[in-house]
């Protein structure tokens, strides 16, 4: 790919028209053309300093572009630095146990075999899952919503929390072994 001029930069970021860069290039041919005849005159140099004039806003603009998408890049850094720190800390240490969890990590169905205590906490809100890199961790409800808030995509499960099922009108219907998952 061969470099571009600054002409046709400004024209595929939008800053200038093709009527603006043709206006442009018939203007720098004149003053070309005037100066090999030695005709150059003040005038000319005002039209220059105007060229120059636009080219230093043009590259303020550009800076400040870039400037803008820097600091976006840190932010989201950071904000990845403060979830991981967040579930590192907040981690509840998984209890083994012989009861399949599923749950869908990009389109893809997951299986851990939890406690049933663990099961139960899952179930009722009080865990939640957070994927770190490669790994599935077990943090606090409280935890997960913080995380949501700032990316939602490391949190894979977080029931809504409930406390009692006291209100349950299926409460007295025992679930089917084959049923659970």
């Amino acid at each position: 790919m061969g470099a571009k001029s600054l002409q046709e930069q400004l024209l595929g970021v939008g800053l200038v028209d093709k009527k603006k860069v043709k206006k442009l290039k018939a203007e720098a041919l004149q003053h070309k053309q005037k100066v090999k005849k030695g005709k150059a005159t003040a005038a000319d140099d005002s039209e220059r300093q105007q060229q120059l004039k636009l080219q230093r806003e043009e590259k303020i603009e550009k800076d400040r572009i870039l400037n803008l998408e820097r600091q976006n890049l840190l932010k989201d850094k950071a904000i990845r630095g403060q979830i991981r720190q967040m579930i590192e800390q907040n981690r509840v240490k998984k209890e083994d146990g012989d009861i399949a969890y599923h749950f869908t990590d990009e389109k893809k169905v997951k299986k851990l075999y939890v406690s049933q205590a663990m099961h139960n906490d899952l179930s009722y809100g009080r865990l939640a899952i957070a994927k770190l890199d490669l790994a599935y961790e077990f943090i606090p409800e409280p935890v997960a919503v913080k995380i949501s808030e700032r990316d939602p995509s490391y949190v894979l499960v977080c029931n809504n929390r409930t406390e009692s099922i006291e209100d349950d009108p299926y409460a007295d219907f025992q679930i089917p072994d084959d049923l659970m998952w």
